[in-house]
């Protein structure tokens, strides 16, 4: 072998990139993303937030008890002293806590650092952990929890410049430092849809199997979103509603009978399905947790067999849709990252429809939406406030505990919220009442709510277990499991050809593109406050109107400005006080089947979303009323 082509080998492996490890040929600096680690252990990886801080994370949510090690591995070609640097925050802190939960080590080739992380900083920074040594040829490196209360990590650094400041790493500079592959490729579809919850998956069916070529990106490993064993939201809503009782039978296939309420199967008892239902419930009263239940209950596997199994669609999980690339008013191509490795990939398609809850792919594209409330001047509607504000309904943690044969001793929480017997809820389980941060920003906040969340999870159980004066009726038992995905419910509003308002509900006006049938009450969540606890609000109320069943118009579907771009879910063309009935999964999973099947109108006339109504509304009917 030539000298030269030895030089060029060994200059390739230096600049290579392994699952979020590079070395600079230059400083022989080494950047590992956490998320990358080939071992997560007991860690699990966090995007929530990840527009906003820059980079998923990796988090050790163990209830209060230590997650096994996440580890990996970095081949190091000088043997030295390095400076090590762990970019993680105290999330506690921003209450003033001193005392910081979410404690860990690094380990290096099994030896712990001296420094303990996640004590220093409220917001995400560089740690410094001081000097360790690095061997030549393989080194491993390990997250070491120390508490099992959501210790956090975002990247490792290590320098052989020992006095040299860490890099200041946004995700341009984290992609740059990280040499990852160019983008690849992931081809032309007919319709790109980006979320896979319910509204999401439907959607993707619906057009795939009328022919359309689908790509289907989810940024969670499962797919579901509120409705699946992360967040553990049963589905609400009915189905089967004039005028299109066809409308919501896929929801058979998605959602298994641990899904459906007393309420659902009682309203049809005379069809042999409820009774089918209600046989299955009776010997199975486990079933009938409709929140917070066991993740057996939402059916993960059941959902991704389903989308496997259509031929027309591409699944992408774990991938977040980053950016968007437009001609004109149109999308052309949308780029994903996947959340673990960092690679990314680009979709084209003819269409798109944006089911990701926030409304994240149309706010890339410059679409127009709402945040809040609306004033009573700007809609008219009877139950909106005179002034506009920026209140929305809040993200819930939900949770729940069992029962064991042993003591389960819990630790003391000064960091949490602090409780005493007129304040705690003495309870055993949490479900959608337990909902943060309605007055804040769903989307740039969401880790601030859901860490005050889980600081009212665990400061309620630590004085339930501790010292409540029940609790030894409180001995045996342990939490089980603690959401630390949020179950949101409002953020953005994409606006479309109609804002669907509450009049239009109440009055029952008739829209000529009537589709999918909306049944939920206008069920409005607002913030409550514990008297004796000066903390912000953990928990909601709800005030609901009832409502006969009303056809939402098609119109709420696409959007006003981008005009090749749909949306289902939670994030269509309505107003606030609208968006009280309209955002429950199974009206959400019939959005998503008009969109799927506008889509494929659009494929096969060449057609965009506003065209369907105009050109080709008939063809829409027509199949809606298809079974």
């Amino acid at each position: 072998m030539s000298r030269l082509l030895l030089t060029q080998i060994l200059l390739l492996l230096c600049t290579c990139t392994i699952r979020g490890i590079r070395l600079s040929p230059q400083t022989r600096d080494y950047l590992i993303e956490a998320e990358s680690f080939q071992k997560l252990g007991g860690w699990g990886i966090d995007n929530q937030a990840a527009t906003i801080m820059g980079s998923p994370y990796l988090l050790a949510h163990g209830m209060g008890i230590p997650v096994q090690d996440a580890e990996t591995r970095i081949s190091v070609r000088k043997a030295g002293r390095y400076r090590l640097w762990v970019r993680t925050r105290d999330w506690t802190r921003p209450w003033g806590r001193q005392e910081s939960p979410g404690r860990f080590k690094i380990l290096i080739n099994q030896h712990q650092t001296d420094t303990i992380f996640g004590t220093k900083s409220a917001s995400w920074g560089w740690q410094d952990g001081g000097v360790v040594q690095l061997h030549k040829g393989q080194n491993t490196l390990a997250l070491h929890d120390l508490t099992g209360f959501d210790g956090r990590c975002d990247a490792i650094y290590l320098t052989p410049r020992l006095n040299a400041a860490p890099p200041d790493i946004d995700s341009h500079h984290r992609r740059k430092l990280l040499d990852l592959p160019d983008v690849k490729d992931q081809g032309a579809f007919d319709l790109v849809v980006v979320g896979g919850g319910i509204a999401g998956c439907c959607a993707a069916v619906t057009a795939a199997r009328l022919g359309c070529k689908v790509a289907l990106i989810q940024n969670r490993p499962v797919l579901g979103g509120n409705n699946s064993s992360e967040v553990r939201v049963g589905l609400s809503g009915l189905i089967r509603q004039q005028p299109y009782p066809h409308l919501g039978e896929l929801m058979d296939e998605l959602g298994g009978v641990g899904f459906w309420n007393n309420y659902e199967a009682q309203q049809d008892t005379a069809s042999e399905r409820s009774k089918r239902i209600l046989s299955i419930l009776r010997q199975h009263p486990e079933k009938m947790q409709h929140n917070a239940g066991p993740a057996s209950n939402y059916e993960d596997e059941k959902k991704l067999r389903l989308i496997q199994n259509e031929p027309n669609i591409s699944l992408f999980l774990n991938t977040e849709v980053v950016s968007v690339k437009m001609q004109g008013k149109n999308i052309r191509s949308v780029v994903g990252k996947n959340i673990a490795d960092g690679t990314e990939s680009i979709f084209s398609a003819h269409v798109f429809a944006d089911c990701t809850g926030d409304g994240n792919l149309g706010y890339l594209a410059g679409a127009d939406y709402r945040m809040g409330r609306e004033s009573k001047a700007e809609t008219h509607e009877p139950s909106a406030p005179e002034e506009a504000d920026q209140l929305t309904m809040g993200t819930s943690v939900q949770w729940y505990s069992e029962d064991t044969p042993a003591a389960q001793p819990f630790p003391e929480c000064p960091w949490a919220i602090q409780f005493n017997d007129s304040t705690c809820f003495p309870i055993l389980r949490g479900d959608w009442q337990w909902e943060a941060g309605l007055d804040l920003d769903q989307i740039a906040d969401i880790e601030q709510i859901r860490d005050h969340a889980l600081r009212a999870v665990y400061g309620n159980w630590a004085y339930l277990k501790n010292h409540h004066r029940d609790s030894l009726s409180y001995r045996n038992k342990r939490l089980a499991w603690v959401a630390f995905i949020g179950g949101k419910r409002e953020s953005r509003r994409l606006m479309g050809d109609i804002v669907l308002t509450e009049q239009d509900i109440i009055n029952h006006v008739a829209y000529d593109d009537a589709s999918f049938t909306t049944t939920w009450g206008i069920d409005l969540h607002y913030p409550e406050h514990i008297p004796g606890l000066d903390e912000a609000p953990f928990t909601a109320y709800s005030q609901t109107t009832p409502i006969s069943p009303y056809a939402v118009p098609y119109r709420c579907l696409y959007s006003r400005n981008v005009d090749n771009l749909f949306m289902a879910g939670r994030n269509i063309s309505v107003t606030h006080i609208a968006l009280g009935t309209v955002r429950v999964m199974r009206t959400g999973g019939m959005m998503g089947e008009v969109v799927g099947m506008a889509a494929d109108i659009c494929r096969q006339h060449g057609i965009l979303p506003r065209a369907v109504y105009t050109d080709h509304l008939p063809e829409l009917k027509k199949l809606m009323q298809k079974k």
